[in-house]
């Protein structure tokens, strides 16, 4: 075999098109795409999804916000962690009176696309349980409040022994009763 020798110059121009006679090729690509066909587009959706589970970016939401309970039954965040600590007995004393965790599949706008198990926030969980056991907590709450009251008056009512008595109407406490809301801090 002989050597080629080498051309100088540019190369030659070939031609490419395709020739009438020729068979059309049914060869598939050697590889797919790089990229989406738009860029723009695929942003575009993207942020309406991220929007569209915010809710707006200056909303200045409540992290806390509890969805609508079903019928029968009430929300309410509970400690889940402190100082990412968990706490057993804390979480079996909920149990036992009735808390159970919320499902995320319940209200997926409220966790990550793909949470399963609870909604968790900032070491709390929203728990739920039948209203008619957290009214009967809520009454027995003021019940207590109540008796912790008149504990107090009765003992400022009474002297102590060897002392004389409040009945006179100059020594008689004066408890006045009155409902206001309490100030709230600002930081």
């Amino acid at each position: 075999m002989e050597p080629v020798a080498k051309r100088r110059g540019r190369p030659r121009k070939v031609d490419v098109s395709p020739k009438e006679d020729a068979p059309i090729s049914t060869r598939h690509p050697m590889r797919a795409e790089m990229r989406d066909s738009d860029p723009r587009a695929s942003a575009a959706k993207r942020a309406q999804e991220i929007l569209g589970n915010i809710g707006g970016a200056d909303e200045g939401q409540d992290s806390f916000r509890t969805p609508p309970a079903p019928d029968g039954w009430t929300y309410e965040w509970k400690r889940n962690t402190l100082f990412n600590q968990e706490d057993p007995a804390y979480m079996t004393s909920l149990i036992r009176t009735g808390w159970e965790p919320v499902p995320a599949k319940r209200h997926p706008e409220m966790m990550p696309i793909g949470a399963t198990k609870s909604i968790e926030r900032k070491g709390m969980i929203l728990m739920e349980r039948p209203a008619e056991v957290t009214r009967q907590f809520e009454e027995a709450d003021k019940r207590r409040a109540r008796l912790q009251m008149r504990a107090k008056e009765e003992q400022l009512g009474s002297a102590p022994q060897g002392q004389f008595g409040r009945d006179h109407a100059q020594a008689a406490p004066k408890i006045h009763k009155s409902y206001e809301p309490l100030p709230i801090p600002k930081d």
